[in-house]
């Protein structure tokens, strides 16, 4: 029997997030004064949970609409993917694993800053562009990487 934690265990094991701190000082120059919120996990799959078909979201939008629900000045973009990519693992576990929630979190309409797919997710780009593809999403390759087409006009709270 594996002793390796599942990924539903590994995204609860964080009991100290969400919080919200003074910009580090590393950060300031680019970002300047002010607070960061670190989301939690839950924060996060609820975010990409709620994405409904034919939308999408980014990485850099879930984190800020995350600072906003804290009154932070910003949000931590690298925790919010760390935990997208979580996310993502967690629900493909349970879907192979017969222990998923049905539908599960759509977690292909969350795109990297830019609009572009996330080579990490479960089953890499040929995954996340099929399903992207299926719902009406149109995938362009530019160079080695691939991004929705028209990706900021489909971003959940836009029109």
């Amino acid at each position: 029997m594996s002793t390796r934690k599942g990924w539903r265990d590994r995204l609860a094991g964080y009991p100290n997030l969400p919080n919200v701190k003074a910009i580090p000082p590393a950060m300031r120059a680019r970002h300047g004064e002010g607070t960061i919120a670190t989301p939690s996990p839950a924060e996060v799959e609820e975010a990409m949970r709620g994405v409904p078909e034919g939308r999408l979201a980014t990485v850099l939008g879930i984190g800020e609409d995350i600072a906003a629900r804290h009154q932070a000045t910003i949000g931590c973009t690298v925790t919010t993917a760390i935990f997208a990519y979580m996310v993502a693992h967690a629900t493909e576990e349970a879907m192979t694993t017969g222990a998923g929630r049905t539908p599960g979190t759509p977690y292909w309409r969350t795109l990297k800053i830019g609009g572009e797919l996330n080579p990490k997710y479960p089953g890499g780009i040929e995954a996340q562009m099929s399903r992207l593809e299926a719902e009406g999403h149109t995938v362009v390759q530019r160079g080695k990487r691939y991004f929705v087409e028209d990706f900021a006009r489909k971003l959940v709270g836009t029109r």
